[in-house]
This record gives structure tokens, C-alpha cells and sequence, in this order.
């Protein structure tokens, strides 16, 4: 027995009938300094406590029906969702169970014998006899949890417990977040498809005046054959669109629970736009993200579960208690005599094992040091999570603004491209190259405004969801 604890146990014996004593080291968690401002964001707010903040529907914030649906029908069908609660309802009944061994256990039972005694017993005096014999009766076992030995389970199955609900809330995000994102692809694609039909039928009409112009001798067959093969590579995007929306539909069907050849959602040009979101300050974070919460959580039940493996260097002492009737004739309840036992009073000590109690201290120190490095990962993870939703939510700001500066300028370039080829001032090699630029301008126009509001939604996630009032 180490020096340090058989001095401890000494301070413990005296208090043992007083409620005992825990052999957990004091829980102190790694201290994570938090900035006063993000790094990419100018200006901070003061931080106020917001573990109490109820998270309201956040994905409201961008005022789509459609959407609006869709999470309320992943949250009620979604089997991660529902997995993830079945885990929180075991580790609830785990900490039940282990909160059990707090109270005594107590039984009641009968007995009812016939017996025949032989004469030549121990003063028998050489006559026989035969008896019934009936007993009826209750039992109590009761450990006395001098070292904290029960304590400190009960503790670390609580906080195992809270971190599964944590566990829980972080699921349910992820899950709002990733409804959220698959559905503004879905609505990105739709606006790709609608791009990409409209220049289809600008550029079939100038393939056809192409053609005219050529059957008049006016245009070449290289200027009928670039007008085609720009219109096919359009019609080639269509289809390749048409299939990647496809696969978003399945993946929303997946997630909201829904079988993906009974799953659609009709195709709807629409921008969504990004709400404004409030980031709070760095200090806040940690008091809203459930992931840190859980990793926090698991760290304390580690810190419990080393007093658990402390308290095997101790004795355990058990308390027994029996009482009931006894008779041996058939009037159990009317003419018994009682019978009633204290005890005993149990204690055992391991002497020698070799080395097994020790090797269980370190493990679970051990366990500790891997959860406290797991949560100050976690923190770090979080920040960085947040840094990057808030610089891509500037830069794509300003990229959107220089990007749709060149969709119209490309698209100018285009219709006057077209215009001089109409009247004979060039050839279509202009055409083809305004059009192609001005498609793929526009194109990264849209990709851009998705990619903004889908970063909107990392954010939202990041920042362990916007609380109601927001």
C-alpha cells in the first residue's frame, strides 16, 4: 500500500460512519485560455453564460418552407438520431444501476421442511421424531462504502451519462447542419440547371444562325462546328447536373428517414440567402458546443474511476441483517417464535496480487491523461472550426461581389460578340469564347452564393447552434 494512501486511510477510518471519503484525486480540468475576439473577425462581444440559451430552430433564419420540413422530418425519423438517443437511454440506466449499489439490498423468502431426526442423535435418548418445520423472513446486505469505492461509480456513470446527452445534442445538430447543407446544394444545383438551359437555347439559336449563314456561303463549316460543340458541351452540363442533383435528393431522403425511390422534392429556382449570424464571443464558445461538454464530461468520470481503483488498496466491509418467524407447527403466523440475526459484519483485503491493483491506478490515470488531451483537442478544434466559418464567410462575401462583376461584364462581352458576328465585323471564334466565358462566369457566380450560405450553415454548427433568440 502506497505511503500517501495508507496515511489518507488513517483520516478516512474516523469518517467513515460519518458518510466516508473519496479516494478521486481533486478534479481540476486543463485550463484553456479563451481570446477576446476571433481572429478573423473584427470587434467582440462580452460574454455571458449561455449553457441555460435554449437552441431554437436556426435553419428558419433562411425562410424556406421546404426546408423548414425537411428537418422537422429528419429529427422525427432520422435512425442516427435515433441511435444516438438509444445510447443516452442506456447510459442512463447504466448510472441507475450503479446508483443501486447505494442502498441496501433487501429480500424476503420461506421455508417449509418436513423432517424425520434419528433417536440415536446427541441426546436423543433413542426416540425418534418427526416435524414439520416452517420460517418465513427478510434479509438486508448492506456495504458500507468507507472509501468511495461505490461513490465514485456512481459518480463517473452520471457524468457518462450527461456526456451521452451532450453525445445526443451534438448528433442532432450535425443532423440539422447536414440537412441544411445537402438542401442548398440541392437548390444550387437547381439554379446551375436553370443556367445552363437558358444558355442551351442561346446557343442553339446562334447554332442555327450559324448554319443559315452558312448554307448562304456567308460562314464557314469551322463556324457551324464551333457553334455545335458549344451547344453539346452546355446539353453534356445538363446531364451531368441532372445526376449530381440525383444523388443530393437520395442523401436528403437518407437523412430525413425517407426511402429514396419514394423520395422528391420538386425543383425550384431560388437563391437563399445567408442570414446574419451572431458569433458571441470566444468565451461563449466553450459553454456551447456539446461536443466540448461531452469530452469535459468523460475527462471528470475518468478523474472518478481513478478513485474507484484507489479504494481496491482498502478493506470492503459488508453488514448483514436477517429477522422472521420460525415454527414448527402449521400456525406460521399465529404462534411463531421469532428468529433475528445481526451480521455479520464482513471485511475483506486483497494481501497480494501481484501487481494488479497498481497496474488498475495507473490505467485509469492513464485513461484520465488520454481524456484531458481529447478535450483540450476538442477546444482547439472548436476555435479553429469557428476561424474558418468566419473567414470564409468574408471572403466569399467579397469574392461574390468581384464574381458578379465579371458574370455581367462577361455577359456584355458576349451579346456584343455576338452582335459584331452578326454583322459580319467578326468571326465566331469571338462568339465562342465570349459565350464560354460568359457561362463559366456566371456559373462561379452561383457555386459562390451556395458555397456562402453553405458556409452560413458550418458556422451555425461551429458555434454549437444559435441559440432562440438570435
Amino acid at each position: 500500500m502506497p505511503a500517501r494512501a495508507a496515511a489518507r486511510a488513517g483520516v478516512c477510518l474516523g469518517l467513515a460512519l460519518l458518510g466516508g471519503c473519496s479516494m478521486a484525486p481533486a478534479y481540476q480540468p486543463p485550463q484553456i485560455a479563451a481570446p477576446q475576439a476571433y481572429k478573423e473577425m473584427a470587434g467582440w462581444t462580452v460574454a455571458t453564460p449561455m449553457d441555460a440559451v435554449p437552441r431554437g430552430p436556426w435553419w428558419e433564419a433562411f425562410g424556406d418552407p421546404v426546408l423548414n420540413d425537411l428537418e422537422v422530418r429528419a429529427q422525427a425519423a432520422s435512425p442516427t438520431l435515433a441511435a444516438a438517443l438509444a445510447r443516452y437511454d442506456q447510459a442512463r440506466a447504466v448510472a441507475r444501476v450503479e446508483a443501486s449499489d447505494l442502498l441496501p439490498t433487501v429480500g424476503v423468502g420461506g421455508d417449509a421442511a418436513r423432517q424425520r431426526v434419528s433417536g440415536n442423535r446427541f441426546q436423543g435418548n433413542g426416540d425418534a421424531r418427526t416435524y414439520n418445520d416452517f420460517s418465513i423472513g427478510a434479509a438486508l446486505d448492506y456495504e458500507l462504502d468507507m472509501w468511495g469505492r461505490i461513490r465514485n461509480s456512481v459518480t463517473a456513470a452520471r457524468a457518462d451519462a450527461q456526456a451521452s446527452e451532450a453525445d445526443l445534442t451534438a448528433a442532432r445538430l450535425s443532423l440539422q447542419a447536414a440537412v441544411a447543407d445537402a438542401y442548398a446544394r440541392l437548390r444550387g444545383l437547381d439554379a446551375q440547371a436553370d443556367l445552363l438551359h437558358r444558355s442551351v437555347d442561346a446557343f442553339e439559336r446562334a447554332y442555327q444562325l450559324t448554319r443559315t449563314r452558312h448554307d448562304g456561303g456567308i460562314a464557314s463549316g469551322i463556324d457551324v462546328n464551333r457553334a455545335r460543340t458549344t451547344l453539346s458541351n452546355a446539353r453534356a452540363r445538363i446531364s451531368a447536373v441532372a445526376n449530381d442533383r440525383a444523388a443530393t435528393e437520395h442523401e436528403l431522403a437518407a437523412l430525413t428517414g425517407a426511402v429514396a425511390s419514394d423520395f422528391s422534392i420538386p425543383a425550384r429556382v431560388q437563391t437563399l440567402s445567408a442570414p446574419a449570424i451572431p458569433t458571441g464571443a470566444p468565451s461563449t464558445l466553450l459553454q456551447r458546443r456539446p461536443d466540448v461538454a461531452a469530452a469535459e464530461r468523460r475527462m471528470f468520470a475518468n478523474n472518478a474511476r481513478i478513485g474507484v481503483a484507489r479504494a481496491a488498496f482498502f478493506p470492503s466491509l459488508t453488514l448483514g441483517l436477517s429477522g422472521g418467524w420460525q415454527t414448527t407447527h402449521g400456525q406460521l403466523l399465529t404462534t411463531p417464535n421469532s428468529v433475528w440475526g445481526l451480521g455479520p459484519l464482513a471485511a475483506a483485503l486483497t494481501l497480494f496480487d501481484g501487481g494488479k491493483r497498481r497496474a488498475q491506478v495507473r490505467l485509469s490515470r492513464a485513461e484520465y491523461e488520454e481524456q484531458a488531451a481529447l478535450y483540450r483537442d476538442t477546444v482547439l478544434g472548436a476555435f479553429r472550426q469557428v476561424e474558418d466559418g468566419i473567414a470564409a464567410l468574408h471572403h466569399l462575401s467579397v469574392q461574390l461581389v468581384d464574381q458578379r462583376d465579371a458574370a455581367q461584364a462577361a455577359q456584355r462581352t458576349s451579346d456584343l460578340a455576338f452582335t459584331r458576328y452578326r454583322d459580319g465585323a467578326s468571326d465566331y471564334l469571338e462568339v465562342v469564347t465570349a459565350q464560354t466565358d460568359a457561362l463559366d462566369s456566371q456559373s462561379a457566380l452561383l457555386t459562390a452564393e451556395i458555397e456562402r450560405m453553405r458556409a452560413s450553415i458550418a458556422l451555425v454548427k461551429a458555434l454549437g447552434g444559435s441559440p432562440a433568440a438570435a
